[in-house]
């Protein structure tokens, strides 16, 4: 889709504002050189966050042999954003200043049992009121909720078109959020979300190409090229996790055979588990998140059931890595989500020797692979980011204020 000029100067908006985000205080010199706009443009654009007090001038800087440089940074208490994480286990908000500090935390445990549209919106519309109410926020201060939910995702509709852990297909997802939460809303998939985090504060930070590799119960992988975000024609890049590591293999959730998924998904992994040991405590059937945290105990103490499973688990996923090393030939692949996260620096350690055996050397030298580094839940802070794009986008198109209370109509930024 050809982009508008209103889309150029959202995009110019959001990346000056995401600069002064990253390294508050800074000059509208420094800026354009950051950004590659013109000092003019830049100045322009700095105006227009000063109004919407999304930013704020403190001081000066000395220049060698010219005025002082006035400096912005970020007006922090100018807004409030929140970032939901839905997964197949849990719902995870967080609400969010507008440096992208969190202010306050909220999970709801999400049962094999519901997983019906209405129950997963039942526990976010919790998560969300929780959260606002621990930070004391005014409603009005809300900016906007970004809401990751698995599978594939149309943005400009908000429809869930498919999320095969749970069998859905075409649930109108962002309709029934907006009956419950008066905010707006912006839906998209936890691929994009990963890897906007880590590109704003995270492991892809000042790289051009990366992949942001989410190891959950679902198996995704985020793509950062030539500097931005990858979305593919259909919002639909990224899904790795059902690329083909097994003919005739597993049978994976999403109907097909010997997906990647089906062998490095937390499903998956318990599968090795229980073939390569059934008895074993390690074990726990009906727990995924037990289950990978006794093996990631195990681990550390150098179980030999634990050892073998991770081995077994890392000889596919050091072949699927070393595919996206050989395609897209990144700076650096970051292992995220939370079965990562558990099985954290030994899980990485075992992936770089396995990826060495199968990418070519060229593209493998060249690339680092890494644990994410963002301590809280990258998902929600890059949901956080599209809520934030989404109020960017909306600047003019807001309507006067009304006397009775209504409420929002959800925006979708493009």
């Amino acid at each position: 889709m050809k982009r508008t000029s209103r889309d150029i100067r959202t995009a110019n908006r959001y990346e000056v504002l995401r600069q002064i985000i990253a390294e508050s205080p800074t000059s509208r010199q420094e800026l354009a050189a950051a950004t590659g706009l013109s000092l003019a443009t830049v100045a322009t654009l700095v105006g227009e966050l000063l109004d919407l007090r999304m930013i704020t001038e403190v001081g000066f800087e000395d220049s060698a042999g010219g005025r002082p440089r006035g400096l912005v940074a970020v007006n922090a208490s100018g807004g409030a954003l929140i970032g939901v994480d839905i997964a197949e286990t849990y719902v995870h908000a967080e609400l969010f200043d507008l440096g992208l500090n969190v202010l306050a935390r909220a999970e709801e445990d999400v049962r094999s049992s519901e997983s019906r549209p209405e129950q997963v919106v039942g526990h976010v519309a919790a998560a969300v009121g929780s959260v606002v109410a621990q930070a004391g926020v005014e409603g009005a201060r809300v900016l906007g909720v970004g809401v990751s939910v698995p599978g594939q995702v149309d943005r400009a509709t908000g429809i869930s078109e498919y999320a095969p852990n749970w069998d859905w297909h075409d649930v109108p997802l962002l309709d029934l959020l907006t009956e419950h939460i008066a905010y707006p809303l912006y839906l998209d998939n936890p691929l994009r979300a990963s890897a906007v985090a880590e590109l704003w504060f995270g492991a892809a930070r000042g790289h051009g190409d990366a992949v942001v590799v989410n190891l959950g119960t679902g198996v995704g992988a985020g793509l950062i090229l030539g500097g931005g975000l990858h979305r593919g024609v259909s919002n639909s890049a990224g899904e790795w996790g059902h690329t083909t590591i097994v003919l005739d293999g597993r049978l994976c959730r999403c109907g097909k055979n010997g997906c990647v998924e089906a062998y490095v998904g937390a499903s998956g992994i318990m599968l090795t588990l229980r073939e390569t040991s059934a008895g074993s405590p390690l074990l726990h059937p009906e727990d995924q998140t037990a289950t990978i945290a006794a093996l990631a105990r195990g681990l550390a103490e150098r179980d030999p059931v634990a050892v073998k499973v991770v081995r077994d688990t890392v000889r596919y996923l050091g072949a699927g890595v070393a595919d996206l090393v050989n395609l897209f030939n990144p700076e650096v692949v970051v292992l995220s989500s939370w079965v990562a996260a558990a099985l954290g620096e030994p899980l990485v350690a075992e992936v770089r020797e396995a990826v060495a055996r199968h990418a070519l050397p060229r593209p493998n030298a060249a690339t680092e692979i890494v644990l994410s580094p963002i301590p809280t839940d990258p998902v929600c802070l890059g949901a956080a980011t599209f809520a934030l794009e989404g109020a960017l986008q909306s600047v003019g198109q807001r309507q006067p204020k009304r006397t009775t209370p209504t409420r929002p109509k959800a925006r979708h930024p493009q």
